[in-house]
Order: C-alpha cells, then structure tokens, then sequence
C-alpha cells in the first residue's frame, strides 16, 4: 500500500518560490489502480517522480508498505523508493537490440550483479550456462505477465510499438515493484497498441496485487483502466472519486467546437506521384514498404493521416517535407503559380521552403530565449526578400547554392539533428546570423499581431521564455512561431500527443481559425481520434505503407477503430461527456 500525507513540493524559478504541488494526500491501496489527471503543469508528473525516489520534497511523508520517507530521510530514503517503485515514462522505447527476452535478462543480471552484460554473453547460444538458463526461465515468467513469451526469441528491432512497451513493463516489473508508475504510458501510439498496453496494465493488476498510478491527459484511458481518480489543479487535489464524475470536473472549461470551414473549391496545390521508399535491417527483413503511392491535396484543406504505430505515416509526412528522398516517384507543390519538386535541388525550392511550416513531434522552442527573439529569427529567415539577401551573401562567402537550400532547409527540423547536419557541413547555427538579414523587433508585432489573435494568444507571450509559460500556450506560441511569416503549407507531425483534452480543443479551435482566415493548407498526422474527426477535412488511413481509405473523417476514423480491436475507445470524448453524471 501506498500513502502519501501532506505532501509539499516547491520549486525556485527564476528567485521565486512556485509550490507545485500543495498538501496532497493519498492512497492507493494494493490491487488498486489510481488514475491521475489534471491540466499539462498541474503537478502530475513530478508527483511521480517524487515517488519514485528521484525527486526532492519540502513537507510531508511518503509511506510504502508500513515505512515512511520524510524530506530528510536523505540518501537512504531515496534509495528505498527506488528499491519498491518502478516507473515507465512516456516515449521510452529504449531496448537492447537482440531476442526480446535478453532485455529481461539483462534487467535481472543488473539486479543481481549490478550491471546489464549477458551472462558468459561470448558463449551464447552454443553453450548457455546455467546461470544463463536460470535467468531466461525467470524472464520468461515476466514475459509471460505481459503477454510475450512467445515473442521471447524475435528480435526487439521487429516488434511493434505496443510490444516494445510491453518489453519495457516487463524489464521494470523484473525489480519486483510494490509500487508501478506509469506516466503517459501509451500517449504516442495508435488504437491497435494503445489496447494492448491498456490490457496488459489490467492483466498486471489482477495477477501481481501491486498499487499501479496511471498519470495521462486522455479521458477515456481513466474511464477503461481506473478504480479511482484524482483531478489535480494547481498543485492540489481537486477532484478524487469514480472516474466519470470526476472527469466531469476535469472538462468543464472545455470550450465549445467551432464550426470547420467548409472546402469550397478543390484545386490540387499538393501532387503526390507514385512516391516508393523501402526501410529494411540487414539480416532483420523488410519492416516498412511505401509502392507507387499517389494522392493529392487541395488548397485549403486540412489533410489527417491516420493508421496504427509503424504503418509510415510519419515516413510519408518526411517525404511530403523532401526531409526523406524517395526510391522512386516526386512530390510537387504549387508555388508562386508554378509546380515545384520538394524532394530535388532546384533554383526555386527555396522559394517553396520559405512558404512552408513544419511541426514535428519533437518540437522545442529555445529555453534562453524570448517568443519575440524567436519569431524575430524565423522572419529574418522566411520574410520575403530573405532569400535574394542570403544568396548574395552566400556568393560573398563562397557558398554554392546547392549548400544555401540545405542550410535553409534545416532551420524547420529540430534542433539536435539540425546541428548534426550542419556540422556535417562543416558550418554551425551561427551561418544563420550571417546569410540572413536581421528584422527589427518592432516588426515582430505587426506579424504576430493577427497570428495571435487566431490563436487566441495574449501579445504579453512575446516577451516572456517558454519556461514563463504554460504547456498550452507553449504550443499555441510555437503554431504562431510557425505561422509567423504567413506559410501557405504546415506540416505537422503528432505535435499535440501530450496535451490534455481541454487544451487540445483549444488547439483544435485554433487551427480552425488558422485556415479559416489564412486559407492555410494543413497536412497533419494523429493517432488522437477526437482531434482528427474535429479538425480534418478529410481522412487518409495508411495500413503498411499504403492507402487503405480516404474520405469522411467521422467514417474513416471509425473504421480504424473497428479495425484496431480497441475496446477502450467507446470511451470517446462526446460519448464520455454525455454519460457523465451532473456535477453538484
């Protein structure tokens, strides 16, 4: 069993003291599953980790199992925690690569000995040791607990994204946990995976009669998986009981849909042509193969691609970006009234990078900087009269432009891998500061101004750095920081996963407005149903790299439901809405 007892949490920012997380009491009994949720910076994660033995408090007691750790237990309190918890964190697909159940084997080697190296590893498989056999009859009964001891021998590079999870529950559940956290465990995955990891966590409660915390945005993960949950706000408990009354409480700000702008006209803006890109391991198989893929995409429209984990969407949206080249086939964009080839160097592709936007899934804007430094930055780069500047510079340095388009190109990617290429280049960040020419700050507002306003953002945003504000804003700020040079193409990649369904919507309603008023061409990937029957125009299923269905997105979303075997989505937001009993 698990109580925490006046729990207090504080964090120093910027010399001010933020409690975080204000007198929380709880319990969670063994054989019990609490749901956590709250609104993105209400506390939920750092209340596991404080858990879990990682992070420092101020006030209160944490008590597992009859012995308790107060803020100065020290040391020996935090090594406790970490010997009786076990935490799976959201987007970990670390695996050892090799047969799935080494990765448990390693996990009790590590336990045992304190290190993650194979057993006698030089001598496997022509003679396993006992101590190596002994371990692998362990791991399969952890494999067993999740689902997978007949995946026990595949390799780990050859699983799906749902099995990968469950490969990583049984490496924690190898520690013999009284406590299993579980923070977003399936926030980043389609239906199809979503529902195994969903099961497993079921199975982990009736089998193991450990207490099990589950923190996620989505609803209906609450309404299938927990006994009990606790809304957090602002640091405190303000909600705790049966999860449908509670989630009442959780989504009563959520604002009204706004009406999708209907497609009047349907002109081709974006053709997709027999594009094919084969992804294989030496000695592993093929894992993913996109043939002869054609589609098109109108002006104006919201695109959503849908599918289950590994299915190529993501591919497809790099290939759309010319991030990734193709095997064979083009993707065209119209541009400034002529057709212009992404996946090519030509004269007028940087035309066509400086009229798109990309948002991946990885997106970040700068810590040390303000959202007007940086919207300064992407103006200086994609304002028009940017590119006949930087050209006349990169002639002065010596600079072909073959080697100007990339440098353009790579300031849309994130950060890390944008360094990577420019180092490959034998350039850094700075060469920006150099090619393009500097916008003065005024200018900022006159660009923002109407951006904002779409996104419902207060122009105080401008001059605050993403740690001054909260996790929906820092979304609506990097759209604006996308949207800020007025592109006629966004591409966005499963950016909005990790926000809660009241933001979301605000977001949703946000994008609505973008192409409503800017007649902005959106193309977008999501395994979140809900938004995409919101916000799309039109729906294209992708099922191993090909075009399953297009059409409808109330239809097609339904499909890839039916099809993913995912009991847990009944639970959709309307649905979830309308069964929820009347808050007092």
């Amino acid at each position: 069993m698990l109580k925490i007892s006046n729990l207090v949490k504080i964090y120093d920012v910027c010399s001010k003291n933020i409690r975080v997380l204000n007198h929380i009491d709880l319990k969670v009994e063994d054989g019990e599953i609490l749901g956590i949720t709250g609104r993105s910076g209400s506390g939920k994660s750092t209340l596991l980790r404080i858990i879990r033995g990682v992070e420092p408090f101020q006030e209160g007691t944490v008590e597992i199992d009859g012995k308790i750790v107060t803020p100065n237990s020290g040391i020996e309190g935090e090594k406790f925690l970490k010997s009786v918890t076990a935490i799976h964190l959201q987007r970990n697909f670390s695996l050892w690569n090799g047969p799935a159940i080494e990765n448990i084997i390693r996990k009790l080697n590590y336990l045992k000995v304190g290190h993650e190296d194979l057993p006698n590893n030089e001598h496997i498989p022509h003679s396993i040791t006992n101590e190596y056999d002994e371990l692998f009859e362990e791991a399969i009964e952890y494999l067993k607990l999740v689902g997978l001891e007949h995946k026990a021998l595949h390799s780990t590079n050859l699983l799906s994204g749902g099995e990968k999870q469950r490969i990583i529950m049984a490496r924690q559940l190898a520690a013999k946990p009284r406590v299993l956290l579980l923070d977003e465990p399936v926030t980043m995955t389609g239906p199809d995976t979503k529902q195994e990891v969903l099961d497993t966590i079921k199975n982990l409660k009736a089998n193991l009669k450990i207490a099990i915390i589950v923190v996620s945005h989505l609803p209906e993960i609450h309404a299938y998986l927990a006994d009990r949950l606790i809304f957090l706000e602002k640091g405190k408990i303000a909600a705790e009981g049966e999860p449908l009354s509670v989630l009442k409480n959780f989504l009563i700000d959520m604002k009204p849909k706004e009406e999708l702008t209907k497609l009047e006209n349907k002109e081709i803006c974006i053709r997709v042509k027999e594009i094919s890109k084969r992804y294989s391991i030496i000695r592993m198989g093929e894992v993913l193969n996109i043939k002869n893929l054609s589609f098109d995409v109108y002006k104006g429209e919201i695109l959503a691609f849908i599918g289950s984990s590994g299915a190529g969407k993501t591919t497809i949206m790099k290939l759309m970006e010319g991030l990734v080249k193709p095997n064979s086939g083009t993707v065209d964009y119209l541009c400034n009234g002529d057709w212009v080839e992404v996946t090519e160097y030509s004269k007028k592709r940087m035309e066509l990078s400086r009229i798109m936007s990309i948002m991946n899934q990885e997106f970040s804007m700068s810590v040390n900087s303000t959202v007007r430094d940086q919207i300064r930055f992407r103006l200086s780069i994609k304002n028009k009269g940017a590119i006949e500047y930087s050209r006349n510079k990169a002639m002065e340095m010596g600079l072909s432009d073959e080697t100007l388009d990339t440098v353009y190109r790579l300031s849309d990617i994130p950060e890390e891998e944008k360094a990577t290429a420019l180092q490959e280049l034998n350039l850094n960040d700075t060469i920006y500061f150099e090619l393009f020419p500097i916008v003065p700050l005024n200018d900022v507002d006159t660009y923002a101004k109407p951006v904002f306003e779409a996104l419902d953002l207060s122009m105080d945003v401008l001059n605050k750095t993403p740690s001054q504000i909260s996790g929906g804003e820092h979304v609506r700020a990097f759209i604006a920081l996308s949207l800020s040079t007025s592109p006629e193409y966004l591409m966005l990649d499963e950016p909005f996963g990790d926000l809660d369904p009241v933001t979301l919507r605000d977001i949703t309603n946000s994008l609505k407005r973008i192409n409503e008023r800017f007649n902005t061409t959106i193309v977008l990937v999501s395994h979140h149903m809900d938004f995409v029957r919101e916000v799309a125009h039109r729906v294209v299923m992708i099922e191993k790299g090909t075009i399953v269905m297009a059409g409808n997105p109330i239809e097609i979303c339904q499909e890839l439901i039916n099809r993913s075997n995912a009991p847990y989505l009944k639970h959709s937001l309307e649905n979830l809405i309308e069964a929820m009993p009347e808050v007092d």
